[in-house]
C-alpha cells in the first residue's frame, strides 16, 4: 500500500469516525470560562457653593372649632381667600400659593360619658413660595393679620434654575477634587489607576430652615410686633465617588 493511499485511507477513517459519533453519539458540549480582574479604587470628594437664598417657602397653618361643619368651613374658606388676596398684591403670584391641607374633625366631650360632639374643628395648611426675599416678612405679618394663626416652617432655598447651575459647578468642584485626591493617594500608595469605570453621587441641598419670631411675641401669643427674618447663606454641595480600575 502506497504512502498516499494510507494517508487517505486515515482521512476517511477520521471523517466517518465524527460522523459516526455526531450521529449516534453524545452531542459535543464546550465549557467556556471567562475570568475578569475586578480590582477597584474608590475616592470621594464634596463641591460646595455658598450662596444667599433668593426663595422662601412659609407655611402657614389655620386651626379653629365652631359649632358646625359649615360655620367651620365658611370661616375657614373666608381667611384662605383673604390670605390669597392679600398676598397676591404684595407680588405674590397665584401659582406659588396653595393649600396643602384640609381636614375636619368632631370635637367630642367626654365627661358625660357619652362622648357628645360640642363642635368641629377646621384645620387648613397654606404654602406660599415667596420668590422676593425682601418682601418674605411682609407676606408673614399679612398672612397672620389675615388669620392664619401657626407658622409651622419657613424654609430658605434657591429658585430651582439658578440651583441647578450652582448644583453643576458644586458637581464639577467635587469630581476634580475626588481626581486630585486619587492621583495623589494612588502615588502614595504606589498604585497605577486606569480608567474611571463608574460615578455615584449624593446631594445635600434641603431647604435651610428657620425658626418664626416676631419681634415681641409669637403668632397667636398677643404680640403685636413685625417679623424679622434674617436669610443669611445657604450652602449647595455635591458628594461625589469615583471608581477607578487599577493596572
Amino acid at each position: 500500500m502506497s504512502e498516499i493511499t494510507k494517508t487517505l485511507t486515515i482521512v476517511l477513517s477520521i471523517f466517518l469516525v465524527v460522523f459516526l459519533y455526531n450521529k449516534f453519539g453524545p452531542p459535543f458540549s464546550f465549557t467556556s470560562t471567562v475570568t475578569q480582574k475586578q480590582d477597584l479604587f474608590t475616592v470621594s470628594g464634596e463641591g460646595k457653593v455658598t450662596v444667599v437664598p433668593d426663595t422662601g417657602i412659609v407655611d402657614l397653618g389655620i386651626n379653629l372649632t365652631r359649632p358646625t361643619v359649615k360655620s367651620a368651613q365658611t370661616e375657614v374658606n373666608n381667611i384662605i381667600n383673604k390670605i390669597s388676596a392679600d398676598t397676591k398684591k404684595l407680588g405674590v403670584d397665584s401659582k406659588d400659593i396653595k393649600t396643602s391641607n384640609y381636614s375636619i374633625y368632631p370635637e367630642y366631650d367626654y365627661r358625660t360619658g357619652t362622648g357628645k360632639i360640642t363642635g368641629y374643628r377646621v384645620q387648613a395648611s397654606i404654602s406660599i413660595r415667596v420668590r422676593d426675599l425682601e418682601k418674605i416678612n411682609q407676606v408673614i405679618d399679612s398672612a397672620t393679620a389675615g388669620g392664619a394663626n401657626t407658622v409651622s416652617g419657613i424654609n430658605l432655598t434657591v429658585d430651582e434654575d439658578k440651583q441647578k447651575e450652582l448644583l453643576k459647578e458644586a458637581r464639577e468642584l467635587a469630581v476634580k477634587e475626588a481626581k486630585t485626591k486619587a492621583e495623589s493617594l494612588a502615588s502614595a500608595a504606589g498604585i497605577s489607576l486606569g480608567r474611571i469605570i463608574n460615578v455615584q453621587e449624593s446631594e445635600n441641598n434641603p431647604p435651610r430652615p428657620v425658626t418664626f419670631l416676631a419681634k415681641d411675641a409669637a403668632v397667636g401669643m398677643g404680640g403685636g410686633g413685625n417679623t424679622e427674618i434674617q436669610t443669611g447663606s445657604t450652602d449647595i454641595v455635591s458628594n461625589v465617588t469615583l471608581f477607578y480600575e487599577t493596572r
